[in-house]
């Protein structure tokens, strides 16, 4: 007796050689109406059971919630996995877009001309000519001939590509391009953006999941999970993917968004004057957390903070609950540069016993014994508010040059964040034997009084 046919199933998860891309796992007998379905928004094959969406605009996971309404709607079962659906449900915006003044649909609208735009190119459909592209200063520039169709210029690259002329014949289109760009005009097609060969790849090679059954049922028990293997010094530090995740849970008053790359997530505080950027594959030594106090939403920024991948998840924390504070605009607006706030914010090293000198322009306390942990105060980087230079430096296992973990503040920034941090470092380096009563005074040391807040001492 013939077995029936599976019923075909469909499982769209993130393809994990490419953050943004879709993997459709079709199981059950597939047909050609699923896969012409799934081409129909966007989907290409790699497989019969495998199909994936890879985008130059990073939109893959709208789309792939499209697709999901759209096949549901056909009576096909559509199941997404947990991390697609965290990406469909995240805001995020591009960093620096160079159209401000476009809602997020609007984005997203000249986001898929682009899109088809590429797609034409790709599929044959718009031939970019020989003799046919250039870097104006700013982007990339080209003269391209539909086959059925008008000739254009094009303007920029990946998700800002736009057609910026149009030409009833390719002879007036060229000329008009040479007129135009001249000497910096370049033989063929513009090289593949790293955006283009990404995507490329993810359309031609299976993605490590393709072989992954469907979720298990709920009472059966999952495999162990694989461990990853992480830097030894990060793994020190703590996991600040988890610091950022239960901070932003337990802090509504923080939204989280999502870069177009995946490479950063911002935490946006809702009065919008503080914002937190994390890179989630920041090197060791490099910033993973990019802390930002602005004068109004879109006023000038007053101070910053940053912190190295290697800085201890418990420091921080600090740094954060610090910032989530009853009086946002107040600590954005931070603190001037005074003795009496150099004093304030430095306090609970005192009270820790650790080590004070000063060196030429720089002013150090270091933990007690073997100073394995420090700050430093700059007072010629104090002087300048726009400068480059740290003026406050947290640091530990290590020195002042050459630390294992550093947090780094600007001048003027907010003496209350400073001073909660120092609480943090002082009982994190105390001294074995502190007593319980120095302890209990490092948690509860007070905010500096508006009594202190004088006007800047300048050095000499």
């Amino acid at each position: 007796m013939p077995h029936p046919e599976a019923a075909p199933h469909i499982r769209l998860g993130l393809y994990q050689e490419r953050s943004s891309a879709v993997a459709a796992t079709i199981t059950g007998t597939p047909t050609r109406a699923i896969h012409a379905l799934l081409t129909i928004h966007g989907f290409e094959s790699l497989d019969e059971q495998t199909m994936v969406m890879a985008r130059i605009d990073s939109e893959e996971p709208h789309y792939a919630e499209q697709a999901a309404r759209a096949l549901r709607a056909e009576n096909i079962t559509v199941d997404i996995t947990p991390e697609l659906r965290e990406e469909i449900d995240t805001e995020w915006t591009w960093a620096n877009y160079p159209m401000p003044w476009c809602s997020r649909e609007e984005i997203r609208e000249v986001s898929n001309d682009a899109q088809k735009i590429y797609d034409d190119i790709r599929h044959g459909r718009l031939i970019i000519h020989a003799h046919a592209h250039a870097h104006d200063g700013w982007t990339t520039v080209a003269v391209g001939t539909y086959r059925e169709g008008p000739s254009i210029h094009l303007h920029g690259e990946n998700h800002l590509r736009t057609e910026s002329m149009r030409y009833d014949n390719p002879v007036e289109a060229i000329t008009e391009f040479d007129r135009l760009y001249g000497d910096a005009v370049r033989p063929g097609p513009a090289p593949a953006t790293s955006t283009e060969h990404e995507a490329e790849q993810a359309r031609t090679s299976l993605p490590s999941t393709a072989d992954t059954p469907t979720a298990p049922a709920a009472d059966t028990p999952a495999a162990p999970a694989t461990p990853r293997l992480v830097d030894a010094h990060v793994a020190a530090a703590g996991n600040h993917e988890a610091l950022l995740n239960d901070f932003l849970e337990s802090h509504k008053e923080w939204e989280k968004w999502r870069t177009w790359s995946d490479e950063t997530t911002h935490a946006v505080h809702e009065s919008l004057v503080l914002r937190a950027e994390f890179v989630h594959e920041a090197d060791r030594d490099d910033a993973q957390w990019k802390i930002a106090a602005y004068e109004s939403p879109v006023g000038e920024r007053l101070w910053h903070a940053t912190a190295t991948a290697t800085v201890p998840v418990a420091i921080v924390r600090a740094l954060l609950e610090s910032l989530d504070s009853a009086d946002t605009v107040e600590i954005a607006a931070g603190s001037v540069v005074s003795e009496a706030n150099v004093w304030e914010a430095t306090r609970p090293l005192f009270d820790a016993d650790w080590d004070h000198s000063v060196d030429g322009r720089f002013i150090r306390w270091q933990a007690p014994g073997d100073h394995s942990a420090g700050v430093q105060f700059d007072a010629f980087a104090a002087n300048f508010r726009q400068s480059d230079l740290p003026v406050w430096t947290f640091w530990g296992e290590g020195s002042a040059d050459a630390p294992e973990w550093a947090l780094h503040f600007s001048t003027h920034a907010a003496v209350s964040v400073l001073q909660d941090v120092a609480v943090e470092a002082a009982g994190r380096y105390a001294k074995p034997f502190a007593s319980a009563r120095r302890q209990s005074s490092l948690r509860s040391a007070s905010p500096v009084p508006a009594s202190h807040r004088a006007a800047p001492t300048r050095t000499r």
